[in-house]
């Protein structure tokens, strides 16, 4: 008799046919690419990503020597990434756990991410509506709300 097969998640079944993918560009585990964003942060995930990993090599195997990092980089962008390396190598192997990391290398070009829309800031409600209420003179609702909205995310930058 056949059991009904349960269903799996999809990461299940992927893994193990992309492992060999990231081992050949040098990536001990795949979470460096899979988790950028919460590695490195928003902010450095929007202008660089995870390209390659490149170790030493060494004549003693049990003698581990720590890799550079390659990164793609946005042209404009790459100065600041430049600045910010050793914020990168210290988050990524705070999220590996060890010195896997010594340095990065960067290269100029377009990511290769999906283009995501940027999330809209949020706007305090509670302080548009105070803003809004301070506005006696106006007597279109839909505009007093309006500017009130436009006064609160101004005052939050």
């Amino acid at each position: 008799m056949n059991k009904p097969s349960q269903p799996k998640a999809l990461s299940a079944l992927v893994g193990g046919c992309l492992s060999g993918i990231f081992e050949r560009q040098g990536f001990a585990s795949c979470e460096i690419v899979t988790h950028w964003d919460t590695i490195v942060g928003p902010e450095i995930a929007a202008h660089a990503e995870p390209i390659r990993m490149q170790w030493m090599r060494v004549r003693d195997p049990d003698e581990a020597a720590p890799a550079t990092l390659v990164l793609r980089v946005e042209g404009p962008a790459a100065i600041e990434i430049q600045h910010l390396s050793t914020v990168i190598i210290e988050r990524v192997n705070s999220y590996l756990g060890w010195q896997a990391v010594s340095g990065l290398a960067l290269r100029q070009a377009p990511l290769t991410r999906r283009n995501r829309k940027p999330q809209r800031p949020q706007i305090d409600e509670a302080r548009a509506a105070a803003i809004a209420a301070e506005m006696t003179g106006i007597t279109d609702d839909g505009l007093r709300t309006a500017l009130g909205r436009l006064g609160a995310a101004i005052k939050r930058t």
